[in-house]
């Protein structure tokens, strides 16, 4: 350590002379000293002041410019070394140094900036402001087709630097993006995949800018998909192969980049590795089962990808993951309903599976999941059998298979995501009238119905609860749907319904009430009385923003009430006839016309 502070005090000495010729021995002593104790050596370094004379010695005249690169290289690997280089003003000299001809020097200052950016908002922002980052793109665009060690090792230090610039910084990301970086980084992963290091800061740089949506379209627009697909083919490690994942992932996102990817022969990769791990219990190889069957279910969340690999219901593909379901491995058996649902998106799709049995592999599937069940393999069996429940020529044939029965069987599930996809596949179901009739007389369900429209803290299933309530009544038109829905409490919550903010849930509220109103408006009296129904539908027709088949469907129900004299009570302590007459010039001929026979019926009732 002598010789530091000696080779410290002369360096202080020769520095500010700009008197290179006993520079070097100095320097030299500083690296040694730096490869035997980096942080205490660091410390000595910004205690003794040298810093602030290194940038007399970055210019690129200077013969020792890459050995002083070299050495704050060294010191910025310590955290509290970085902020005193930016203070010292070395950034700006050391940019400069970058349109240097010499390797080494390329080498070294490409290192020393690429540390002093390393988790360092002032490092960045330096460069930044300096210009840095354009310099070393348009070098990677030059360099890019040489093939040689030294090139490739500059090349791997370049790509290292850009990282630290912009790692989980969203506006570098983006200034790398439009300075065009990408495709020269695909460029580069194409002719350099033999390169591990190179490839391995390629596949990093893409991790953290394929995060940026901006990115997306770049890479859509180079080959970048065959590129990862071919260097994954390659690999046999699981570590490289979950950094390929890692960019995989965010890029998938991208319905673009999902065909490609399809057409690049990924989906074959990630079948074969599904094949591989499916009996492993290794820690490894069982969250590499996981990514690639999550990856393929992501994959199949695009439309022309999707398309391309269900081929008809004939696809390879389409068969293996069929082939998931019944499986006993609970990840395979998630990934393969949750295809399902996602290929069932289109009529024709959710015809032809229904037609192959696919509902009796799903049913099988929940029943072995009903007493302690995977949650999630509930909630994904149940979201395919919604959608394949939306075309009308499937609900019959689904119904007979016995969906409803299977479905029910989770009513006592406490789980809301579960609650949520139960409540949706049932009301796809029930458009028959005989259906919704078996499931409205059914109290159990009415009764749990009437208690999950309270989920306040679950509104997506508190609405679906609400929208099932009125749609049994609406599609079975029966008595005994009213009565039951009546005596479980439910039509307070009908009545609020009525005032969603949704106009599609209002009308539905509306019309099943107008249905209780016209056939079992005794039973249901009280409970519209005490939920405020007239002077709810007062404020709906006085309001001049509700929808015009709001408007229509509220003067029907007070038509419907005047069957009872309480309620009808109300409708003349409200003042109804103001609001209607006022609707007889709507600009809508139902709305206009619906009020000019309310208002004979409350004229000739008064």
């Amino acid at each position: 350590m002598d010789n530091l502070s000696d080779a410290l005090k002369k360096l202080k000495i020769t520095a500010a002379d700009r008197t290179e010729g006993s520079v070097e021995g100095c320097l030299d002593c500083l690296l040694q000293a730096l490869a035997q104790n980096n942080a205490e050596t660091s410390e000595k370094i910004q205690g003794s002041g040298i810093l602030q004379l290194f940038a007399n010695l970055l210019t690129p005249q200077a013969s020792c410019a890459a050995r002083v690169a070299n050495i704050i290289a060294e010191v910025a690997k310590n955290e509290f070394m970085r902020i005193p280089c930016v203070d010292a003003g070395l950034i700006s000299p050391l940019v400069q140094l970058l349109n240097s001809k010499d390797q080494e020097v390329l080498l070294q200052t490409g290192r020393a900036l690429g540390n002093i950016c390393y988790d360092s908002h002032e490092g960045r922002s330096a460069v930044d402001q300096a210009g840095g980052a354009q310099i070393v793109i348009d070098h990677l665009r030059s360099l890019c087709s040489r093939t040689d060690p030294a090139n490739e090792k500059l090349m791997t230090v370049f790509c290292g630097m850009l990282m630290n610039y912009s790692n989980e910084n969203d506006s570098l990301q983006a200034q790398l993006i439009n300075m065009g970086v990408i495709p020269t980084l695909v460029k580069l992963l194409g002719i350099h995949c033999h390169n591990a290091a190179l490839t391995e800061m390629c596949l990093v740089a893409f991790g953290n800018l394929a995060e940026l949506e901006s990115s997306k379209e770049q890479f859509a627009s180079t080959n970048i998909a065959e590129e990862l697909v071919k260097l994954f083919k390659k690999q046999i490690e699981h570590d490289k192969r979950e950094m390929i994942f890692e960019v995989l992932a965010p890029l998938a996102e991208n319905d673009a980049i999902k065909l490609q990817l399809v057409e690049a022969g990924l989906v074959e990769c990630l079948l074969e590795i599904v094949q591989q791990k499916v009996d492993s219990n290794k820690e490894d190889d069982v969250a590499e089962l996981k990514t690639a069957s999550d990856l393929m279910v992501l994959l199949l969340l695009g439309d022309e990808s999707m398309q391309k690999l269900f081929e008809g219901g004939k696809g390879s593909v389409f068969q293996r993951v069929l082939s998931w379901i019944p499986s006993d491995n609970h990840q395979l058996q998630l990934a393969g309903a949750l295809a399902i649902a996602n290929f069932a998106r289109n009529d024709g799709n959710c015809i032809h599976m229904v037609d192959n049995g696919i509902v009796e592999k799903l049913m099988d599937l929940l029943d072995r999941h009903v007493e302690d069940g995977n949650v999630t393999v509930q909630h994904a069996a149940l979201s395919a059998l919604r959608n394949l429940a939306i075309p009308v020529v499937n609900k019959a044939k689904m119904l007979s298979a016995g969906v409803t029965e299977t479905v029910l069987k989770f009513l006592k599930s406490e789980m809301p995501p579960v609650q949520f996809k139960l409540l949706g596949t049932l009301r796809m179901l029930i458009d028959a009238q005989e259906a919704a009739e078996q499931l409205g007389k059914n109290a159990k369900l009415v009764e749990r119905l009437v208690e999950w429209c309270e989920a306040k803290d679950h509104a997506g299933v508190m609405g679906e609860s609400n929208r099932l309530l009125s749609a049994l009544i609406r599609h079975s038109k029966s008595k005994d749907v009213i009565k039951t829905i009546v005596q479980s409490g439910g039509i307070k919550h009908l009545v609020t319904m009525a005032t969603s903010e949704h106009v599609i849930m209002q009308n539905e509220a509306l019309v099943a009430l107008a249905l209780i109103a016209a056939l079992e408006l005794g039973p249901a009296e009280k409970d519209l009385a005490s939920a405020q129904l007239v002077q709810i539908l007062h404020r709906l027709l006085a309001d001049e923003r509700s929808a015009p088949e709001i408007k229509y469907n509220s003067m029907v129900l007070i038509c419907a009430l005047m069957g009872s004299e309480s309620l009808y009570k109300e409708v003349q302590d409200l003042a109804f006839l103001d609001v209607v007459s006022k609707l007889r010039s709507h600009e809508n001929k139902s709305v206009a016309q619906q009020a000019s026979l309310t208002e004979q019926r409350l004229t000739v009732e008064s």
